[in-house]
């Protein structure tokens, strides 16, 4: 086993933990969710998931289709969209370690055990554990303790779930307050951000070729905003060469500022027709490395920006001196025959 599922109620707090042997598809992913949740729970309004490849692909929206559930996906680089499943990760993996400390290796057999663990614990968030909130009162662990949730008709087991569910629901209001409230003391709002608009994206979270994080930009683009997924979150026009989700949270973007004293930077360059083909200019070449029987190079196009920088066979730059002055360019120390330079 390599890999586990986790699945978190967002309303209970509850959570089974699958161990699985390596990542599933869509269809697998499909099939341990109503075997492991829709047959216990009932079928579920929204399913809230990383954007992992299963949960993107047409597979899994057909799927979600099919029960008539909403596909919710986070935005790129800022978990705290599906938090409670960050911190239900978190707390598994503490507990794995107490468990598993002498011998790693067999971390599978007490995965039920720290599901029981955290389905029995009270939750911060609710003021109960998640099976009083499932099932109106609290599993006895020993069958002494049965006499406590005796139940003296149907009637008073309906009044009692339903005076936790209205307890649960005040707490978790209560609670998303709270969160928000501290939220909000250490950020500003943001933009309100329109289709078509120009946005600098953040590169905080995604290194940038051959560039040293200190000395790499801020923000790279402009980018073009393709889609309003809701106020937080919004899609843009990306590169193919950065090879990132396009869906980014809202403090990952500020918005393109023009003024007579820094002016917008004007449009690249169109393709050049060569043979038939687009060819682009290059300004510079940035970075060697060996691949087969010949080099690869990395080179910044005339025009754009580091996000854009891209490798390239040899054949491809048909000016000669520019890789001529490239290499001489380069102190002898710098590289080593057969390595990257």
């Amino acid at each position: 086993m390599t890999t586990i599922l986790t699945v978190t109620n967002r309303f209970s707090k509850a959570c089974h933990l699958v161990p699985l042997r390596k990542l599933p598809t869509a269809s697998q992913t499909a099939q341990l969710l109503i075997k492991h949740v829709f047959c216990l729970h009932g079928i579920p309004q929204e399913i809230l998931s990383d954007r992992g490849p299963q949960f993107i692909s047409h597979v899994w929206r057909e799927f979600c289709a099919a029960f008539e559930g909403k596909v919710a996906l986070t935005s790129g680089y800022h978990p705290q969209t599906n938090g409670q499943t960050e911190c239900m990760n978190q707390e598994l993996e503490a507990t794995l370690r107490c468990f598993t400390s002498s011998n790693p290796v067999d971390w599978a057999q007490f995965l039920p055990w720290v599901e029981y663990a955290h389905n029995s614990h009270v939750s911060a968030a609710t003021g109960f554990s998640p099976f009083e909130v499932t099932l109106g009162y609290q599993p006895p662990l020993l069958p002494s303790n049965e006499r406590d949730i005796s139940v003296t008709s149907v009637q008073h087991q309906i009044r009692r779930s339903r005076k936790i569910w209205r307890e649960t629901i005040a707490a978790l209001h209560k609670t998303a307050a709270q969160i928000k409230r501290f939220a909000d003391g250490r950020r500003t709002a943001a933009p309100a951000y329109t289709f078509g608009q120009k946005v600098w994206l953040s590169t905080c979270d995604f290194p940038l070729k051959a560039m040293a994080k200190k000395l790499a930009p801020k923000f790279i683009g402009p980018f073009e905003i393709l889609a309003i997924i809701n106020p937080a979150a919004v899609r843009l026009r990306l590169p193919s060469s950065l090879c990132v989700h396009s869906t980014f949270h809202v403090s990952q973007l500020k918005p393109v500022l023009t003024s007579e004293l820094c002016p917008l930077a004007e449009h690249p360059p169109f393709a050049h027709v060569i043979n038939g083909h687009p060819a682009y200019s290059v300004r510079r070449i940035v970075a060697s490395r060996r691949r087969g029987r010949g080099y690869q190079y990395l080179v910044d196009w005339e025009g754009y920006g580091p996000e854009e920088r891209s490798w390239v066979p040899r054949s491809f730059i048909l000016d000669p001196t520019m890789i001529r002055d490239f290499v001489s360019s380069q102190a002898p120390s710098s590289w080593s025959p057969g390595g990257d330079r």
